[in-house]
């Protein structure tokens, strides 16, 4: 059905900022009610079922202010049986369990361990049933960081893929004084875009497959290894268009699919200025013409329009599925992002700007570190013969075996010996990447030495602010350090290729206090 559906007919919705019930003792307080909903994704398709945060896909947007803590109660009200298919062979998906269940986890988020969305503190409809750590529903967000462009999301243990694929994520978007004082472009001209690829039946409904190909024998449904999507969607709508202005534009981009690599870059070669990442604005901006973003990463980029009047604009992706060493897309299809077409007049002079310093962010120092840990990514068949990823070759039930000390710095090296690139996310902590180094992985293999095979490589200069999710080449060594702060407690690290961390990769960790 998706390779019937034209492209550049629908414009680009933008998400409605949420706005909040009431205020207590001076804290912003809102109720999101998760529901599901019938919503038109293409003009050409019926509506589709999906399961949005107040009933919309993707959520409402949060725009916040640093230093300004709100309160949010995330509230259950969908159907109690899934649409999408389950397997219950997945740990934490068993059927001892609510088929329907769903925790919160605001991605980036510097947050308390009790608002973090651990993902086996789930809740059912109406909160008739809660997991094993479900303690309160009302989230508590201090936002005590710097100005950024976050994301929230289900993140239920066993079925996050499912969940997200329903359509279960929106942004929250930080706000701060330094930010405010740039003068890069605001309003109607800051635009966010959530990235995802999705499947359609004739109806419209949404596919997303019960098994792999070959089926697992003994298994049905069974999770799949990755998912890849036929068609993109940008903010909820199947090959969307946007009318400009030949001004300069902020787009805050997510990357919100279960295991889609985009690179992206511009149809006539304009280039991106490249101004922030995970966790905030770089130091300087970056010119750049492709940029590539794993799943659950964010990008913000300024593209300056005002050369482009009359023209028509195409945002394209070239990267592999899986990435790297996937094929490449589609070019009429999952090759196609969305349009932008400079058709509006200048509505007023554009005084935005992009200024040669944006932020004055402090280095972490590789002396700095109290701890250093080697943690591989690997795989291991499972009992039915299915290929699983793994993080330090341990599951999910295992002993915690990471357990830093609240105020300590820590170098994380990621040793990938797969042949995917994982995107690597902690919660609560925000890191900055030191560099990656190739490495033998055959020798590894028969004598369990990690012997590098050349230098050392600092990062690109669009990847050296803060961050959240790192992505951890094939053959490679990936190091990141952060210091573990503000909180003590329970939280988790994992790959954001949602069928990976449902199935085993992904593990708890617990910041300890002195």
């Amino acid at each position: 059905m998706t390779q019937l559906l034209e492209k550049f007919v629908d414009h680009l919705p933008i998400m409605p900022i949420i706005q909040p019930v009431k205020i207590n003792h001076g804290i912003p307080y809102y109720e999101v009610t998760m529901k599901e909903s019938f919503q038109k994704l293409h003009h050409d398709l019926p509506p589709t079922r999906v399961w949005g945060y107040n009933g919309q896909y993707p959520g409402p947007t949060f725009q916040v202010h640093r230093n300004h803590p709100i309160r949010v109660l995330w509230k259950n009200e969908l159907p109690e049986k899934h649409f999408l298919p389950i397997d219950h062979t997945v740990h934490g998906a068993g059927i001892n369990v609510p088929d329907v269940r769903t925790v919160v986890h605001l991605h980036g988020g510097v947050t308390p361990a009790t608002s973090d969305g651990y993902p086996e503190a789930w809740f059912t409809r109406g909160f008739q049933q809660g997991g094993p750590y479900f303690t309160d529903p009302i989230y508590e967000y201090p936002n005590h960081q710097a100005a950024t462009s976050l994301w929230y999301h289900d993140h239920a243990m066993g079925i996050t893929r499912l969940n997200i694929y329903a359509g279960l994520a929106g942004m929250y978007i930080v706000h701060d004084e330094e930010e405010r004082s740039l003068r890069l472009p605001e309003g109607e001209f800051d635009i966010p875009l959530l990235l995802q690829d999705r499947s359609f039946h004739r109806d419209g409904s949404l596919y997303y497959p019960a098994e792999p190909d070959p089926p697992v024998e003994g298994v049905t449904p069974s999770v799949i290894p990755d998912f890849f999507g036929k068609a993109n969607l940008v903010n909820g709508m199947v090959w969307p268009y946007l009318e400009v202005e030949p001004r300069k534009y902020r787009f805050r981009i997510l990357n919100g699919s279960n295991a889609r690599f985009y690179r992206f870059s511009l149809s006539n070669q304009l280039p991106f200025v490249q101004i922030g990442t995970d966790q905030g604005l770089l130091r300087k901006p970056v010119p750049v013409t492709r940029v590539l973003i794993a799943p659950a990463e964010r990008v913000d980029v300024v593209i300056d329009f005002s050369r482009s009047a009359g023209e028509t604009l195409t945002l394209m992706n070239d990267a592999a599925s899986p990435y790297p060493q996937g094929k490449s897309p589609n070019p009429k299809t999952t090759g196609v992002i969305m349009q932008f077409r400079v058709k509006k007049k200048l509505s007023l002079p554009d005084q935005s700007v992009v200024p040669q310093t944006l932020s004055r962010y402090e280095i972490i120092y590789e002396q700095q570190a109290n701890n250093q840990r080697n943690l591989l990514l690997n795989m291991r068949p499972d009992q039915y013969k299915r290929s699983i990823h793994l993080l330090n070759n341990q599951l999910w039930s295992d002993p915690i075996s990471e357990m830093p000390r609240l105020g300590d710095v820590e170098i994380w090296s990621f040793v990938n010996l797969s042949n995917a690139t994982h995107p690597i996310h902690l919660h609560l902590v925000r890191f900055q990447i030191l560099d990656r180094q190739p490495f033998d992985r055959d020798l590894y293999e028969k004598e369990g030495k990690i012997v590098p095979t050349g230098p050392r490589i600092k990062p690109e200069a669009n990847e050296q602010g803060w961050k959240d999710t790192v992505r951890a080449n094939p053959k490679e060594i990936t190091r990141i350090i952060m210091k573990f702060v503000p909180y003590a407690g329970l939280f988790v690290w994992h790959c954001h290729i949602l069928e990976h961390e449902d199935y085993e990769m992904m593990r708890p960790y617990v910041v300890v206090k002195k």
